[in-house]
């Protein structure tokens, strides 16, 4: 006969290390009490964490009870339209900052600078796209003054010979990139009204370009500046400090940028409830939900909620996770652990793998595409969750790295031209990308950017010559048999050093000759040799 033990009496017997049966041999089931609060913390090896989630302890290497999704089994790959555009690197350029977008930009520039008591000032769309080559120039010369661009010891010849610099100047004085005019009211629902149109489209450019891998990482890109705008954004650990934040998704193999929008602030439209990490990933991935790919993040977006949202839409998750998040269970939280131990939890969501990589330093990693987690055979016993993180986790990294090297950022006190620089780094990073994929060609990207910008320059550079060729050739005037000539020098003159001249056979004249011309007369005139200065008078016309 068994005998029913009360939940106070199964603790004691358990506390006391007594043996289950009783003297007589019989079994005793432990049966908890309708009235007791026995939950699944009494079940061996189950916890329940702050939130309700109820973890199950696994043993290293054992099957999980849940089955991953299929994973997505193709590289990335440009799309078939994107192909079919690119054979070279200026159309490669184009399929991000199209010829749609650069006419919009020339027509606001245009409005502005007439707008401003230039009436009649004008930019073709040739000039915009020279524009644009000297300030990719400027960003692989990293010649500091916009001055020695165009000085003959710092210069480059190719920024000299594409623009003038005081051209170059107001260009960029009267760059717009929306109607001024319409803003004031826009501004009112959107913060990013100034470029919010173009910005628009390059993303949607980016997003239709390229098919992206297995493994995208999301994480966040501050792009340096100190521009007056209510967004700006301090973080105390990046380098710069203060900038413009940007929420960036990139394929992990070819660092190319498959989406990103800027932080604004507080959101209206995000649903009540909603965290700003999860949002701010569902947005990022909406375009590559449903293919079985999978997302790196950091502790700041890693959540299990999140798992569970991206689980449903066929999409995994790798990331660190925050340990005081009231989803992990309370008794990974100790500080002292033996160095590389691993303990495993598993939902039916996701699995936690607590790592100690140091003593008094422990990672939490969680992931919802592993079935089991094993750990490696080198001394430190790393799971393989920690492992792929680290493989993973520095997509957005390497990109922001690769864009700083040849950035075209330069000190602004417009933001939307700060945002601009931020859009040519991207759309030119992009670019190489593509145009290596799509013609099998490799190389640098410094080759490439400067390449990129004679071909971008090309059109207005071949109309100048073209302009120059087709003027006369126009000879100095020389003053005619009978006319007087005045010397060049006028100082102190008192017209009464005029006479006759006879011409001059000089066609053409070099500066420095004519220079010492001029102080040849001025000593003439000085010393009152009025009718020698009145000769060479004429040849400094």
């Amino acid at each position: 006969m068994q005998r029913r033990l009360t939940t106070q009496q199964a603790l004691e017997m358990i506390l006391r290390e007594v043996d289950p049966c009783d003297s007589d041999g019989e079994d005793l089931q432990v049966q908890p009490d309708s009235d007791s609060e026995l939950s699944d913390q009494a079940c061996l090896g189950t916890e329940t964490a702050k939130d309700g989630t109820v973890w199950r302890e696994e043993q290293v290497g054992t099957c999980l009870p849940f089955t991953p999704i299929e994973a997505y089994a193709a590289d990335g790959e440009p799309t078939a339209k994107a192909r079919r555009n690119i054979t070279s690197r200026l159309r490669s350029f184009l399929c991000f900052i199209t010829l749609d977008m650069l006419r919009s930009i020339q027509e606001w520039t245009v409005q502005h600078a007439q707008q401003t008591d230039h009436v009649h000032w004008f930019m073709d769309l040739p000039e915009l796209m020279a524009f644009i080559a000297i300030v990719i120039l400027r960003g692989v010369t990293r010649v500091p003054s916009l001055n020695d661009c165009w000085s003959a010891n710092l210069g480059n010849p190719q920024i000299i010979g594409t623009m003038a610099r005081n051209r170059f100047q107001e260009i960029m004085q009267h760059l717009r990139f929306d109607d001024k005019s319409t803003r004031s009211d826009r501004a009112k629902t959107d913060k990013f009204a100034a470029i919010s149109s173009l910005w628009g489209s390059f993303v949607t450019n980016c997003i239709t370009c390229y098919n992206p891998g297995l493994h995208i990482t999301v994480d966040e890109q501050l792009f340096p500046s100190k521009t007056r705008c209510s967004f700006l954004q301090y973080i105390a650990s990046k380098p710069d400090k203060f900038g413009i934040k940007f929420w960036v998704a990139c394929d992990l193999k070819s660092k190319y940028i498959c989406n990103v929008f800027p932080y604004l602030g507080k959101d209206p439209s995000r649903p009540t409830g909603e965290r700003l990490s999860e949002n701010v990933v569902m947005r990022l991935m909406e375009p590559f939900l449903d293919k079985g790919r999978n997302v790196t993040t950091d502790n700041f977006f890693t959540s299990l909620s999140l798992a569970q949202k991206l689980l449903r839409r066929k999409t995994t998750i790798l990331g660190t996770v925050n340990k005081i998040r009231r989803e992990i269970p309370q008794s990974t939280r100790q500080t002292d652990r033996n160095e590389f131990t691993t303990q495993v939890f598993s939902t039916s969501a996701a699995t936690l793998t607590v790592y100690a990589a140091k003593r008094k330093k422990t990672v939490y990693i969680l992931s919802s595409m592993h079935g089991v987690v094993q750990t490696d055979n080198t001394t430190k016993r790393k799971p393989n969750t920690v492992t792929l993180y680290n493989k993973t986790k520095c997509g957005v990294d390497v990109m922001d790295q690769m864009v700083r090297e040849y950035t075209v950022r330069r000190g602004t006190r417009r933001w939307p031209v700060a945002v601009f620089y931020n859009m040519i780094d991207m759309a030119a990073l992009n670019a190489h990308v593509l145009y290596q994929a799509c013609t099998g060609t490799k190389e640098r990207r410094v080759g490439f950017l400067v390449a990129l910008a004679r071909e971008l320059a090309h059109s207005h550079v071949a109309a100048k010559k073209a302009r120059k060729e087709q003027l006369p050739l126009t000879q100095p005037s020389t003053p005619s048999p009978g006319k007087r000539a005045m010397c060049q020098v006028k100082h102190n003159c008192k017209n009464n050093h005029k006479y006759v001249s006879k011409g001059c056979k000089c066609v053409r004249y070099d500066p420095q000759l004519r220079l010492i011309h001029q102080m040849i007369c001025t000593h003439l005139f000085h010393t009152k040799h009025l009718s020698i200065c009145a000769k060479l008078s004429a040849c400094c016309v």
